[in-house]
């Protein structure tokens, strides 16, 4: 498995919108699939990157922690870091008009805070509050902004053009509970949140087939597809390799 999976949920950048497709649409061709990775030589090298700084330091530490910590403190510790995210879940929310989400981003917060000894149980899920992430690459999205084409970051893995400028803003300007967590405590956790969700993924790795670089980055972009269109996914311009990947399988 290798590090950019970690970063799925990556907000970013705006680009010039793109009309979507009708939803009983072919998949769209070759040359308009490259439309949405025109920098896969750059892409697949700096994929090849991340994958050796996972396989090297980052896989073997989540290993070592997935062995050593029991479960129930594995899942106190991702309660903890998910609500941490909820402001922000809160915050986008807003700003895509999505005034349920929002409530149930601030009900969440408050129940896992107050009843959950500080988001180390989610309780939130238990009283039917079940999370909705939100952030400014989808706030983007739902605005009309395209995607722009596909990018492949150093140690932050998959993105695209929006999501990169929306990570940005949502680290640098959008409000967040990791603001009233003071240095170096705040380095400390972060550095466990890492870990922890490399660990959590490791089930998942049985998952992959074929070439990691076109599966992670179809899953990328179907994932945010899914998220920007509330659960609706439109079209698939990598349809194709999807069904190059089954085929290779047999």
């Amino acid at each position: 498995m290798i590090l950019s999976v970690l970063f799925l949920f990556a907000a970013g950048q705006a680009f010039a919108q793109q009309p979507p497709p009708p939803s009983d649409q072919e998949p769209m061709p070759n040359a308009q699939a490259e439309e949405r990775d025109p920098w896969e030589g750059w892409n697949r090298q700096v994929h090849a990157f991340n994958e050796f700084v996972d396989d090297w330091f980052l896989r073997p530490v989540a290993q070592g922690y997935r062995f050593i910590t029991p479960n129930v403190v594995d899942n106190a510790v991702t309660n903890f870091f998910t609500n941490l995210g909820e402001l922000n879940n809160f915050a986008n929310s807003v700003l895509q008009l999505k005034g349920e989400s929002a409530v149930v981003a601030l009900g969440r917060f408050t129940y896992n805070t107050t009843f959950g000894l500080g988001g180390l149980f989610d309780v939130g899920t238990a009283f039917g509050l079940p999370e909705r992430p939100e952030d400014m690459g989808q706030t983007l999205g739902y605005w009309g902004i395209g995607s722009g084409p596909y990018l492949v970051l150093p140690f932050l893995g998959p993105s695209t053009g929006r999501d990169f400028g929306g990570l940005a803003v949502d680290l640098t300007v959008m409000p967040s509970t990791w603001d009233y967590i003071e240095s170096p405590e705040n380095y400390y956790l972060r550095a466990l949140q890492l870990v922890d969700v490399r660990a959590d993924l490791i089930p998942a790795e049985s998952f992959m087939s074929g070439d990691s670089y076109t599966f992670v980055r179809n899953a990328y972009l179907q994932r945010r597809e899914f998220l920007i269109n509330d659960g609706e996914v439109k079209s698939d311009p990598f349809a194709s390799d999807d069904e190059d990947l089954m085929l290779e399988d047999f």
